[in-house]
């Protein structure tokens, strides 16, 4: 089902990280801190029950440094 499909992917800009760990806080499931509590992630795409969670995340950056594109499928 359609529905179920990833249609959203994580972008992180480290050199922007301040190390504010509000994403992680906020989503923890899709937002990590290494060891210099810098964002990653271990996989781009958003599974989609934890999309308005990973928005959330992102959203919550003060550096900006984080947010969420649309995957195109192929035809669009």
């Amino acid at each position: 089902m359609n529905s179920d499909k990833t249609r959203f992917e994580v972008v992180v800009d480290r050199s922007r990280c301040c190390g504010y760990g509000l994403c992680a806080a906020i989503c923890p499931s899709v937002y990590k801190l290494d060891a210099d509590g810098l964002v990653y992630v271990d996989s781009k795409a958003v599974p989609p029950e934890l999309e308005e969670e990973a928005r959330e995340g992102a959203e919550a950056c003060p550096a900006e440094a984080i947010w969420l594109e649309e995957i195109k499928s192929e035809g669009e």
